[in-house]
């Protein structure tokens, strides 16, 4: 039996003067029983936790560990930038590097602006399109995610999914009135929306590939269907990409679909595991924003220089070699191997993926949306997620969160997770 005896000292410490013992509601391990481990270092695909256990690590900081945790050069910009001043308030060289980068990166954006957070990029991105387009109303997806925003914590997705409490206590009804919720992959309730809103849609805002209720892929056409009816509408297409941003692909999954958004959000792999979010997009959208427009938006860590030389050393380290070539060698690997151990176990699992993304239902169903993703069996995750972790191999604590795959990862790590995952599921 695995020994976490410093990790339960902590967390009991942690309870006594943290809410719940946790800065974040999914690390609680609610979803899944037990209590949280601690972890005092990571490097590469690797995570040590306080008792000193080794873990091949699927979470990644919740995604922007690309490259791995701790990776030489990323820890090189941090400390060299740190030298000269954690913090300026100022405008500082960095960040126009990293606007020129995005902006090159990601053809739909014009015009950047860096924030804290993804949660304050959506935030600011739903401000700017009511402004511009002078209307009220934005449609969201059931399941999708875009940060603890009063007005988008409707039937969302992350943790509030994993507790069944999808929307929020202490948010008043009148900040949601003008928040529309439909299914995803839903062309239909898509369209009745906008026939009973003529004229009163400012946008919508989509994870692309949603990741936060799991992982589900797009219907083929889905994605052509909102940008066609948001342009036909006069409203503006919105792509969340805080988790698929330069993780799918080098301009994410507008590159990888070949959709062109109005305005697009970035967070997690453009921090390099530091705290960085980021919206931008079409020129004379951008420019409705304060100091140029009436939109007021700000931010004193904004743009940051120590975040912004860890984003930019891991974005240029994205574009040198292979990077999303063995991503996505690694991604089919892990995604072969796992059908494969399902079959043979004889359990039923939808194990969905994208690039180095993924997550795996219990369900012999497909899963599209958020009430596919319901069906899952949450009593045999827990059982496969404890399993798992007593095998060396670290999942996210919740059946409603995708997994990541990182270049530090190695064909020996996806088959001995692959191998840990059969033994597991032959005991559910």
């Amino acid at each position: 039996m695995i020994s976490r005896t410093q990790s339960e000292q902590l967390f009991a410490e942690a309870l006594k003067y943290i809410p719940g013992g946790v800065n974040s509601p999914v690390r609680a391990f609610r979803a899944v029983g037990g209590q949280p481990f601690f972890v005092n270092r990571a490097a590469g695909c690797k995570l040590w936790d306080v008792d000193g256990n080794e873990l091949i690590d699927y979470v990644l900081t919740w995604g922007p560990a690309i490259l791995g945790h701790a990776h030489p050069k990323i820890i090189a910009a941090v400390k060299a930038a740190a030298e000269q001043g954690t913090s300026f308030g100022v405008p500082n060289p960095l960040e126009v590097t990293m606007a020129k980068l995005i902006c090159d990166l990601v053809p739909s954006v014009k015009k950047i602006r860096m924030t804290s957070s993804g949660t304050e990029a959506c935030m600011s991105v739903i401000r700017l399109a009511r402004g511009f387009t002078k209307r009220d109303k934005i449609i969201k997806f059931d399941g999708c995610y875009h940060g603890h925003v009063d007005s988008l914590l409707v039937r969302a997705g992350s943790g509030a999914l994993t507790f069944g409490h999808p929307d929020s206590a202490g948010i008043p009804a009148a900040f949601t009135q003008h928040t529309i919720v439909v299914p995803y992959n839903d062309v239909e309730a898509v369209k009745a929306a906008f026939s009973a809103n003529p004229g009163q849609i400012a946008g919508i805002i989509v994870e692309p590939v949603p990741g936060n209720a799991g992982l589900y892929l797009p219907r083929p056409g889905f994605l052509e269907f909102l940008r066609e009816i948001t342009e036909a509408d006069g409203a503006l297409l919105i792509f969340d990409e805080v988790m698929t941003g330069f993780r799918l692909a080098r301009g994410g999954a507008q590159e990888r679909f070949h959709i062109t958004p109005d305005l697009s959000t970035f967070g997690k792999v453009i921090g390099g595991g530091l705290p960085v979010g980021a919206f931008g997009g079409r020129a004379e959208i951008m420019d409705y924003l304060a100091p140029l427009g009436p939109v007021y938006q700000a931010g004193t860590l904004s743009g940051n220089p120590v975040a912004m030389a860890a984003g930019i050393a891991n974005l240029q380290e994205l574009l040198d070699g292979g990077a999303y070539c063995k991503l996505e060698e690694l991604g089919e690997q892990l995604e072969a191997g796992m059908r494969d151990a399902a079959k043979s176990a004889g359990v039923a699992v939808q194990f969905n993926a994208c690039g180095s993304m993924f997550c795996g239902y219990f369900t012999g169903e497909p899963v599209w949306n958020l009430a596919d993703a319901m069906k899952s069996d949450r009593e045999k995750f827990k059982k496969y997620f404890h399993g798992m972790l007593n095998a060396g191999v670290y999942l996210a604590p919740s059946q409603f969160e995708a997994g990541f795959i990182s270049t530090a990862h190695t064909p020996a790590d996806i088959e001995k997770t692959v191998q840990a995952a059969a033994k597991v599921l032959r005991t559910l």
